[in-house]
């Protein structure tokens, strides 16, 4: 039991009701107890009360793609600093990739995770599980003892089910469990070696391209098999305008079908590279900038689902290396809002669209009761000043990795307060 939390005063934006006001909101034990259009009638008795001073409070967001160190790398991040940069960032929920030491393919590892993040971590841990035994796509693993463990989805992570029979296996299973399947897009036959987007600039930098068609082609399979199979199917992560026309395509017929995309393809494009800027290395990699426009104009028109992180901790040693040769993976839990943010500065996007594919998007998607303001919903709550300017610099990020695309960045929007369970987990040194 907690002292009630009245936070007024407030621009309160909840994307699942479309609301948009300003008004208060009352926490008791960990949930939205009362919303107050215009403001509170009375205070509780022993209330703490916040005045958001106009500010926007928000769901806090909801991160479907998050990579840590912990268990076998905790050098590059832990779930306790994970959940201090999430917090920062405010993301009060994150789906934890099985990409582990050991991999996430046991129940007994995902009991031991949530057991872990509970006691170490700010923010809410949702631990995925692999889809196939050491994310080799040879085997699938035990879904129903890993959903009854606690697991919120399916995913291979950074690898991608090559084989169709196993992938068609796996759907089948987890639709019958009831548990999504999130499925990251790459034919290792057309990737290869490739290290960015397959197109004149990877031709002038000398470097081996990724065609489009290695992410287009497993998206097309995947959309039949899902179709076939009745599975709940998630594209991890689409990056062009092909996958958008393809995803739009397969929604008209198939309910069950949702995308998501990566915060950097849609911030972000191929020229960032730059000189051989290793921290751009990703997978799936940065696009042209139609390709950015195209992925921008599927988030508007709902095609595109959620926006997450693909938060991914490196350390120096494997991203300070010849560009061919570097790892792939960028930190993204602290600037995710504020990169989203941009589109909507821009005009490209309102800000309820981009708060949906953050918030009450991927809570309908994973089954939470959380991503929304509503009475009884978790009191997972952001402050947000959205027109607050800051320069993203490495020493100020609480991830243990540096690894961040937006080194050196401007821009606009920075959580002040960030609440779980109606408990304030960060501040803002100006809050």
């Amino acid at each position: 039991m907690t002292r009630p939390l009245l936070i007024e005063n407030a621009r309160v934006v909840d994307p699942a009701s479309g609301t948009d006001t300003l008004g208060a909101v009352l926490v008791e034990n960990g949930v939205v107890g009362d919303i107050a259009p215009g403001g509170p009638v009375g205070v509780p008795e022993g209330a703490e009360v916040v005045n958001a001073g106009g500010l926007m409070l928000a769901p806090g967001l909801i991160d479907m793609r998050v990579f840590t160190g912990e268990p076998g790398k905790e050098y590059r991040e832990t779930l306790q600093s994970a959940g201090e940069a999430a917090a920062a960032g405010g993301v009060t929920s994150f789906v934890m990739m099985p990409d582990a030491t050991p991999v996430v393919d046991d129940g007994a590892l995902v009991d031991f995770l949530l057991r872990r993040a509970k006691a170490t971590s700010k923010v809410n841990v949702l631990p995925s599980a692999a889809i196939t035994r050491g994310l080799e796509g040879k085997e699938i693993t035990e879904f129903g003892l890993l959903k009854e463990a606690g697991a919120v989805c399916l995913t291979d992570g950074r690898s991608s089910v090559q084989s169709n029979a196993l992938l068609r296996t796996a759907m089948s299973y987890a639709a019958n469990y009831g548990l999504p399947l999130v499925h990251h897009l790459a034919d290792r036959s057309l990737t290869g070696d490739g290290v960015m987007n397959e197109g004149l600039f990877a031709t002038v930098l000398g470097l081996r391209g990724i065609p489009r068609e290695a992410e287009t082609i497993p998206l097309a399979r995947d959309l039949q098999l899902a179709a076939l199979t009745g599975a709940t199917y998630h594209a991890a992560q689409i990056s062009c305008a092909a996958s958008v026309e393809l995803v739009t395509a397969a929604k008209s017929r198939n309910r069950k079908v949702t995308a998501g995309v990566s915060i950097n393809n849609l911030a972000l494009n191929e020229n960032d590279i730059g000189r051989y800027r290793t921290y751009f290395k990703l997978s799936t990699p940065l696009r042209s900038e139609d390709d950015r426009q195209a992925v921008i104009e599927g988030l508007k028109s709902g095609a595109i689902d959620t926006i997450h992180s693909d938060h991914d901790p490196q350390d120096t040693e494997v991203k300070r290396q010849p560009f061919a040769e570097a790892s792939d993976g960028a930190i993204g839990l602290e600037t995710l809002l504020a990169a989203a943010l941009r589109l909507v500065h821009s005009g490209d996007v309102d800000l309820v669209t981009v708060l949906r594919a953050m918030t009450s998007r991927p809570a309908e998607i994973l089954g939470l009761e959380s991503g929304r303001i509503a009475r009884g919903a978790p009191a997972d709550l952001i402050l947000v000043d959205i027109d607050y300017p800051w320069q993203v610099t490495e020493s100020d990020l609480r991830s243990r990795s540096r690894n961040t695309s937006f080194e050196g960045a401007r821009l606009a929007g920075k959580v002040m307060r960030t609440f779980v369970a109606g408990a304030e987990v960060f501040r803002h040194a100006e809050a």
